[in-house]
């Protein structure tokens, strides 16, 4: 008994190391299949910090390493600015940027915009969102804030920083010297949680953190007009193989597709519903409320 004990566990034994030798190449396959890709470095603008960054949008390199002839690699910035030197000196090929980050590096290397998000309807917009404390009773219209502390995002951010002052002086009625105090804070969740610390009355923030505090405590007292979707843009001298395949592989998704919400929804919201094709003109508008705030004494650039 005990001798067919001894037998059954070789046998047992046996059979794993066969296993192992038969499943292990094909990890070792996947692993170095990715690793002989060519790099391309791909960066974000900054709306939330930098370990939030990583969790949300290392997903989306994950899908473009698996559904092109290239590997994907994230590579963070620490603020509006650092992207723009990323991109400038090629430590990255591709980037998301806002619109104010995407006309300054237009005209100072010409990147080239290729993509743009759709939002949840569908359309390649979003929006600025203006928010406050859900238990202030006394601040429920944009005209409210006159008096009040307000928290914007970076001063290069176009739903943080730009569309909320063309907002604020083209229909609010209201300006800069109206308000108690205002501060440009980093991130665009660092302005919801410190109007929800009481540190500032309100705040500026792009749609999506919007969405993600209002259960939180904030509730939503103005929004803008439509703001062109967040471009992604490349380097002049990028291949085109190199676009072609990140056209190809994200324009192919459709988040109606369920296979295809899968994989979407594991990504950033400012990306999850799919993408539209980009061009310069698109971001005409940017560049109109840079000129109109201009005009108004407030500089932007």
């Amino acid at each position: 008994m005990v001798l067919l004990r001894v037998k059954l566990k070789c046998i047992f034994l046996s059979l794993l190391v066969v296993v192992s030798l038969y499943a292990q190449p094909a990890v070792f396959s996947e692993e170095s299949k990715a690793s002989s890709k060519k790099v391309v470095y791909f960066s974000a603008i900054t709306l939330y910090h930098p370990i939030v960054m990583y969790q949300r949008y290392q997903p989306l390199m994950d899908y473009l390493t698996k559904n092109t002839q290239y590997r994907f690699e994230l590579k963070l910035s620490q603020d509006y600015r650092d992207i723009i030197k990323f991109l400038k000196n090629n430590r990255v090929q591709v980037a998301l940027l806002g619109g104010v980050t995407y006309t300054i590096a237009k005209k100072e290397f010409g990147v080239i915009p290729i993509l743009r998000p759709l939002g949840e309807d569908g359309k390649p917009f979003y929006r600025c969102v203006f928010v406050t404390r859900e238990t202030n009773k006394k601040i429920n219209t944009l005209f409210d804030l006159k008096g009040k502390s307000i928290a914007f995002a970076s001063k290069l951010s176009t739903s943080g920083n730009l569309a909320p002052l063309y907002h604020i002086y083209s229909k609010g009625g209201l300006k800069l010297g109206d308000f108690s105090r205002y501060e440009n804070l980093k991130y665009h969740d660092s302005v919801a949680r410190e109007v929800l610390r009481g540190n500032f009355d309100a705040g500026a923030v792009i749609d999506s953190v919007a969405s993600k505090f209002k259960n939180r405590g904030l509730k939503v007292i103005s929004v803008s007009d439509p703001i062109p979707g967040l471009p992604i843009v490349v380097r002049a001298d990028v291949p085109d193989a190199v676009v072609s395949a990140i056209k190809k592989a994200l324009l192919a998704l459709d988040y109606n597709n369920p296979e295809h919400r899968k994989i979407m929804e594991q990504w950033d919201e400012e990306f999850r519903y799919g993408f539209a094709e980009a061009k310069d003109s698109d971001y005409d508008s940017i560049r109109r409320m840079i000129d109109y705030l201009g005009k108004k004494g407030v500089k932007i650039l």
